[in-house]
């Protein structure tokens, strides 16, 4: 698990920069370019989706343990699925009661408090997402 995030730490470090100096030189059209290649590595990851379910793929075996069985493979595709979605919620719950939680505060400095538990129950629905791909990944 370590030795994969290590070699991803490159990968992401360079997507950071060029992301950077995407949005540096020019905010309205890099930021169109972002959304392109996002949208074309939603749909890469949804068809691989589709040929996986359907059967057309069979997922990569890398120790022959890990992923023999058909139900395994199933859990864990469960569990990215399972956070991916609460994460894209939590964002978007975030994204609204954040915006609102400023404007109060903005008109009312006292609402601070309340409403940053607003906001921290947003980002709750991340942390079920969490929980749900540890118990499925736990039975695979």
């Amino acid at each position: 698990m370590i030795d994969s995030m290590l070699w991803a730490l490159p990968a992401v470090a360079l997507v950071f920069a060029v992301t950077t100096a995407a949005l540096r030189r020019s905010p309205a059209s890099g930021f169109r370019r972002l959304l392109v290649v996002n949208g074309l590595l939603i749909l890469a990851g949804l068809v691989l989706l589709s040929l996986l379910v359907l059967g057309v793929v069979e997922p990569a075996n890398a120790a022959a343990t890990s992923l023999s069985s058909s139900s395994s493979w199933a859990a864990l595709l469960g569990a990215g699925i399972a956070v991916a979605g609460s994460a894209i919620g939590a964002g978007w719950a975030v994204a609204y009661t954040g915006a609102a939680a400023i404007a109060a505060v903005s008109e009312k400095p006292e609402m601070f408090g309340r409403s940053l538990v607003f906001v921290g129950l947003a980002e709750g629905i991340a942390i079920y997402g969490l929980v749900v791909a540890i118990i499925l990944i736990g039975k695979a």
